[in-house]
């Protein structure tokens, strides 16, 4: 994660008559001339927006990139209950995190501490255990305590002792502790007498034991609750004053099996998230595989999820499978007896949040510290399904159920993994129909879409569904990822009578573990720290404000020429060959052809994979590289018909054939039989971040040969597959870099102006407040940058800035800096 350090540019032009005050800082000088645009902002205070809910934006929590054990989960020790398996990651043994001195065996027998807790480890006599934890180890601070337990038996009697140390000796007293007879929980108490954070936890036995359930936690958790959160994680969360938290998931909701945890299952190792797996005590909570490649060990459950939104006073979200699996497996199961269980556990689920304790699953709430109900009000089925006929009809079957028992409960539907496409369309037809309250919209954009989609929600029909934007992102952590979402987010408000609930995802990433990019907040075992996505959601959050005040403002001049570029071809995870590439102009000149009888000197290979010359076609022949592109032709070439034959020869998907290509971040390609060989789509590229054009359901048949036509004329884009039209596309919607709203908080009466500026030019700005009687002066909070200056856990380049700006009247000049988010608040009089 080291990143170049870069100056943070503030750059804020005044009127002549306006006095900014920064805090703690130099005025900020004026931007030259020629890098000024000019624009204007008119509001209309006497006009009534929409209002904007308590509920608008919260947080999505999943555990990916180890967001919970080895990150909001505090416990220290990783493996604590040595149930790691290849079922979890090709490269788990039951002692991964572990080291042997001495004898020790993994068991699963009779002998174990409880029926679903299957491990234990045997240790012999004489023989030590340690733990390396997460990173580089345990993080211990000097002074502070740390809570340490274990659960152990040794018939012959046996004394623990326990030490935690790094490479350079002790880090605490070492504790002992005679262990006899059965199954006991065994605990002690350590001060860290010095910083480390290479920490290991030994356990030695003078005798032969067993044990499980080895356990380090720091006292200091956040609120110092028992079995409890990471203290700077879960302030970092609360600072974002979220007004919901959607959990569990994400792709591991709707994963794997649906069957339980149990003996009739064969103790099935990879399950969807099943709420009753990870409550009551931990010791007595299921194990599984995480769909991201490592296991969870549920130590941070649904009792938890519930006590931490309580605690941050935000509204819990939980999200149940619909028994249609989703993320690329895309299976519907049949079963109406496995069906019934799951709708009756969602039941269940509603009860454990909010039945009284003489109930079941209240008592059970009850039992585990809390009598008090949650106040479960919202509740989704499903994440992402792919097969939207399958998912409605079994969502449609849990409705039914909750509405018949709970019919206070909003029942949240989704409309499948992206913004637009056969799935996304047929989805919101079936919720259109069936009359649901509220989707789950899902999607992961290039920040030039995030700016050209601002107004995606302003033809959306009020008279349907509410819309949940449960997932967003725009594929970077850079500032001018920030700014994009930013820009995207003031149309999110000013469409807040559809738009209800919006959370960025994913939310947590350790950086030593990570299986997606972008994240909101980066850690490791002794840090954490804030992306720039993070402070603009924080932003926003913290600003919302009650109802919009309906405003307008100029557009930033732009000019469209043709799409241009030069054509490439590439694979993914697929072996393949094309042949007979030709470009044509529209007039009919040849500008390139290639049959490969001879070299493929005028191609140039710009990444992975394997690409020769073979039998008269070019062939890519490493079935397993991604992201293969070999580009030829001039990047100034526009308006001509591309022409490809290419045959799939082995590997999970089919062809990628390219057009309009500036460079190896900046192109089109036709996706052929991506996603596994499930769909088609048109996908632009810019500046590395991808967004989808056009996308159909279909496949790429294996040994067949395709033609392949793309036609380029302007900015439209007709495309052809075996000389029919399989689709086309006009790319000519602007990517608006000036974006604003303006919203009123009631509270206070302050008019909050919210102004991004995504762009290189410094916005002189010309506000009108529609003859709004308000006070001069307004707190200013601004983010500006170099739009590719990324946070690190040694560098925070883009981090808010406040001010004060004594200009205001009913009409005033502000300057925005380039690359900026900048919020005003004006006290009305």
């Amino acid at each position: 994660m080291s990143r170049t350090r870069t100056r943070t540019r503030w750059r804020l032009g005044l009127g002549a008559t306006a006095l900014l005050l920064a805090a703690g800082g130099l005025v900020p000088a004026p931007a030259h001339a020629e890098d000024v645009t000019d624009y204007a902002i008119t509001v209309d205070p006497a006009a009534r927006g929409a209002r904007i809910d308590d509920t608008m934006y919260g947080v999505f929590f999943e555990d990916i990139n180890r967001a919970a054990d080895g990150g909001l989960y505090a416990e220290l020790v990783q493996n604590r209950s040595f149930e790691y398996s290849t079922a979890d990651n090709g490269s788990y043994t039951p002692l991964t995190s572990w080291a042997v001195s001495g004898t020790a065996q993994v068991l699963d027998d009779s002998g174990r501490l409880n029926e679903r807790n299957r491990n234990y480890l045997s240790l012999g006599a004489g023989s030590t255990v340690t733990n390396s934890g997460y990173n580089t180890g345990l993080r211990v601070e000097q002074g502070k305590r740390y809570d340490f337990s274990v659960w152990a038996r040794s018939e012959a009697g046996s004394t623990l002792t326990v030490s935690l140390k790094d490479a350079a000796g002790t880090l605490s007293t070492a504790r002992q502790t005679a262990v006899s007879g059965g199954w006991k929980k065994y605990t002690a108490t350590f001060t860290a007498n010095r910083t480390s954070s290479h920490g290991r936890l030994a356990v030695a036995s003078s005798g032969a034991a067993a044990l499980d359930m080895v356990s380090l936690f720091p006292r200091d958790t956040y609120k110092r609750q028992s079995n409890g959160l990471r203290k700077d994680l879960a302030e970092k969360i609360a600072a974002l004053d979220p007004s919901f938290v959607r959990f569990p998931g994400g792709c591991l909701v709707n994963t794997g099996s649906m069957e339980g945890y149990s003996e009739s299952s064969g103790w099935q190792r990879k399950r969807s998230y099943q709420w009753k797996d990870t409550v009551g005590p931990v010791e007595e909570r299921a194990t599984n595989a995480n769909f991201w490649g490592y296991n969870q060990s549920y130590g941070l459950g649904y009792y938890e999820y519930f006590r931490f939104s309580e605690d941050i006073g935000a509204m819990p979200l939980p999200v149940v499978p619909a028994l249609v699996t989703g993320c690329g497996q895309n299976r519907a199961v049949d079963d109406e007896a496995l069906l019934q269980r799951h709708i009756q556990d969602t039941l269940d689920l509603i009860e454990f949040a909010n039945g009284p304790v003489t109930s079941t699953w209240g008592a059970e709430r009850a039992a585990m510290g809390h009598p008090k109900p949650f106040g479960l009000t919202h509740l989704a089925v499903g994440n992402e399904e792919n097969l939207p006929v399958e998912f409605y009809a079994r969502f449609e079957k849990f409705r039914a159920a909750i509405e018949a028992r709970y019919p206070g409960i909003t029942v949240i539907s989704n409309s499948g993994p992206d913004d637009s496409g056969s799935t996304f369309d047929t989805a919101w037809r079936l919720n259109r129909e069936g009359d649901v309250d509220m989707v789950d919209e899902h999607y992961y954009n290039s920040p030039q879409w995030f700016l050209q989609n601002n107004d995606r929600y302003d033809s959306y029909d009020r008279g349907g569904p509410q819309v949940f934007l449960g997932e967003y992102a725009s594929q970077g952590n850079a500032l001018k990822n920030a700014l994009a979402e930013a820009a995207f987010m003031t149309g999110l408000e000013r469409n807040a009578d559809i738009v209800k609930l919006a959370s960025y995802a994913p939310l947590l990433a350790n950086e030593d573990y990570v299986q997606w990019r972008p994240d909101l907040v980066w850690f490791n075992n002794h840090a954490s720290w804030n992306s720039a996505n993070y402070e603009v959601q924080k932003l926003f959050m913290t600003n919302v404000g009650d109802r919009v005040v309906p405003s307008t403002a100029t557009g930033t001049p732009t000019v469209s020429g043709p799409i241009t570029g030069a054509v490439g071809l590439s694979t993914w995870a697929t072996a393949a060959a094309y042949d007979d590439v030709r470009v044509t102009a529209a007039d009919g000149t040849a500008l390139f052809a290639d049959d490969f009888s001879g070299d493929a000197g005028r191609w140039t290979h710009n990444g992975t994979g394997s690409w020769s010359v073979e039998d008269g076609a070019y062939v890519q022949s490493d079935a397993a590289a991604e992201n293969t592109m070999v580009t030829a032709g001039d990047p100034a070439w526009h308006d001509y018909d591309l022409h490809v034959k290419a045959t799939k020869k082995s590997g999970k998907e089919g062809f990628l054939v390219a057009f309009g290509v500036k460079d190896t971040g900046n192109y089109y390609w036709w996706n052929l039989g991506g996603w596994n060989n499930t769909s088609s789509a048109v996908e632009q590229a810019v500046d590395g971040g991808k967004s989808t054009l056009i996308t159909k359901a279909g496949s790429i048949d294996t040994g067949r040969a395709y033609d392949i036509d793309v036609k380029v004329r302007g900015r439209q884009v007709e495309l052809y597959l075996d000389g029919t039209l399989w689709g086309s596309f006009t790319d000519d919607k602007p990517a608006e870099p000036f974006r604003q709203v303006v919203t009123e908080d009631t509270a206070t009466g302050d008019l909050i102006v919210k102004v991004v500026n995504a762009q290189s030019a410094d916005a002189r700005t010309t506000v009108d407040l529609g003859g709004a009687r308000v006070a001069s002066r307004a707190r200013v909070t601004t983010l500006a940058g170099e739009p590719d200056s990324v946070n690190t856990e040694t560098n925070t380049p883009v981090t808010p800035v406040t001010s004060t700006f004594t200009g205001v009247s009913a009409k005033f000049e502000y300057t925005f800096p380039a690359n900026s988010v900048t919020f005003l608040r004006i006290r009305q009089r």
